[in-house]
């Protein structure tokens, strides 16, 4: 007598970039629930087990929801679910200060931000990286005057004034992020018009936060449009030169070459990046610059000059591939438990607040698009420079391009964030002091 032995239907586990799916489910859930008992240290491990276990898997989810995946994706899902969960009190005490230890008291957004620019500068074709340094500014001043001219119209049309539409909307957008620019913005406030600067904070911030996640939104945009008009997208290069001259910041080096190439030293990659960020913090009280600038200035010039082996920037290279391939999406969670306070905006939401913030940056974006294909850049990335302007800072250089899958363009987003936001605030302490004289 036989036994009926069909063989068994299996199907395969969910599985993420080869890991079962179950794996990171379970740590994740392992760790939320710690916070639950206060056990998660308040430390860069502790928040490091937060951000990177919600990375792993709100990103690839936020990929395949339909209509999130074309407007931004994982990046956006990571900004702004974590947002909205800390909004709703998800989160407890001890999860946000972990968090907060690893994003502010160990800087970890510096760190990454400053390994995608050193990364991307030394990995870059120097035909490509000069090109870009001299056409960033034509589309970034007249994206700005544009951006500035749209904005205050399209408030003053639902009923704003011109005061109150160009420094408390449109200011705020364009000045650079959080720290670089609404909190110097609120004590030129308050020097020119009297009060506290905390209360002028209050009344910048909602502008500056709609005006990134609009930005964020749009990047996600260009990238399907760059997707479907390959001729306009240069997938991270600025401007239109040779593929054979170009040098892939992620390009695997050939394994049947004649010559041995040197494995990668990441440790020496780390020092590279680190040592450059605090050389630029030391030289930052000579030249009073931003250290952020200075990183970007020093990359190039140790790129122009060949200062650093080949073998040495592909072992900062190697440090870039990491960061970039696997830490964005655990950045993005971080940004949204600590940067993105839904409070501030709720109590100013109205249909005429969002139009004006949204007309700032979709006109910062055009006109990067237009102007760019105008001087020779390609449109889509021309246009994504331009728009991180409109960025939180740093952060918003990150979630930006995040969203549109441009890492290697940091070094020129932080031109735009840093010079742009830097003027803006600038220029406005300058003239509120003049229109209250």
């Amino acid at each position: 007598m036989k036994l009926d032995t069909k063989p068994r239907r299996s199907f395969p586990a969910p599985a993420l970039d080869g890991i079962p799916l179950i794996v990171p489910i379970i740590l994740t859930a392992g760790v939320l629930v710690a916070g639950l008992f206060e056990a998660i240290p308040r430390n860069m491990i502790g928040g490091l087990a937060v951000i990177v276990g919600l990375g792993m898997l709100l990103g690839p989810l936020g990929n395949r929801l339909p209509v999130i995946s074309k407007i931004g994706g994982g990046a956006l899902v990571c900004l702004l679910v974590p947002s909205i969960l800390v909004y709703h009190g998800a989160f407890n005490e001890n999860t946000l200060d972990a968090v907060t230890a690893l994003m502010k008291q160990a800087n970890f957004l510096y760190f990454v931000i400053c390994t995608l620019v050193v990364g991307s500068i030394l990995g870059m074709n120097r035909k490509v990286m000069i090109g870009g340094l001299i056409r960033i500014f034509p589309p970034l001043v007249l994206g700005t005057a544009i951006a500035i001219a749209v904005g205050v119209g399209v408030a003053m049309a639902f009923g704003y004034s011109l005061h109150r539409a160009l420094f408390y909307i449109v200011v705020p957008i364009i000045g650079g992020g959080i720290g670089e620019g609404v909190i110097p913005l609120s004590s030129a406030y308050a020097s020119a018009l009297g009060g506290q600067s905390t209360s002028f904070v209050a009344e910048l911030i909602p502008a500056a936060i709609i005006g990134n996640i609009a930005a964020v939104i749009t990047a996600g945009v260009l990238r399907r449009l760059g997707d479907r008009r390959p001729q306009l997208d240069g997938g991270g290069r600025l401007v239109k030169v040779p593929d054979a001259e170009v040098d892939s910041v992620t390009a695997a080096p050939d394994p049947h070459a004649a010559t041995a190439v040197p494995a990668r030293n990441h440790a020496l990659g780390v020092l590279i990046i680190c040592g450059l960020f605090v050389l630029a913090t030391l030289l930052e009280h000579v030249v009073h610059l931003p250290a952020p600038v200075l990183v970007i200035i020093l990359s190039v010039l140790c790129k122009l000059f060949g200062i650093f082996p080949a073998a040495v920037e592909d072992s900062v290279r190697g440090i870039y591939t990491v960061i970039s391939r696997h830490f964005i999406y655990p950045t993005m969670i971080g940004l949204g438990l600590l940067y993105l306070p839904l409070e501030s905006i709720i109590g100013v939401l109205s249909v005429g607040y969002v139009a004006a913030c949204v007309a700032v940056v979709l006109s910062m974006a055009a006109t990067g698009f237009f102007v760019g294909r105008a001087i020779g850049m390609y449109p889509v990335d021309a246009s994504l420079v331009t728009v991180c302007h409109s960025g939180l800072g740093g952060t918003g250089d990150v979630a930006i391009l995040s969203a549109s899958q441009r890492m290697n363009l940091m070094p020129f987003a932080q031109i735009s964030t840093r010079v742009g936001g830097v003027t803006t605030v600038i220029s406005a302490a300058a003239l509120i002091k003049v229109w209250q004289a």
